[in-house]
């Protein structure tokens, strides 16, 4: 299992993304697209890369926004997995 990141771990990793925030536990982003196909044809990029990494995020779709939340549930908080998949995730357009 991956261990939590302490605070200023979290802190100095997430100053590296550009566009994610820290919400707690959670590690956030959200994307907004011209419409709901180019939404959902995003999303659809997303099943590959965490899919190898066995990590996997938490997605809310309203119309033509993409709220990606990540956290590793089984270490109860961010770990390095979280920041590994997020920086993945901010290449995909």
């Amino acid at each position: 299992m991956a261990q939590p990141l302490t605070q200023a771990e979290i802190q100095s990793k997430a100053s590296l993304l550009s566009g994610w925030t820290v919400e707690g536990s959670k590690l956030q982003t959200t994307r907004k697209f011209k419409d709901f196909v180019q939404a959902i044809e995003f999303v659809n990029k997303l099943v590959e890369p965490s899919e190898s990494v066995g990590h996997h995020p938490d997605i809310e779709i309203s119309y033509n926004k993409v709220k990606i939340t990540l956290t590793t549930h089984d270490a109860g908080g961010l770990t390095q997995n979280d920041f590994n998949l997020a920086e993945v995730i901010s290449q995909i357009n």
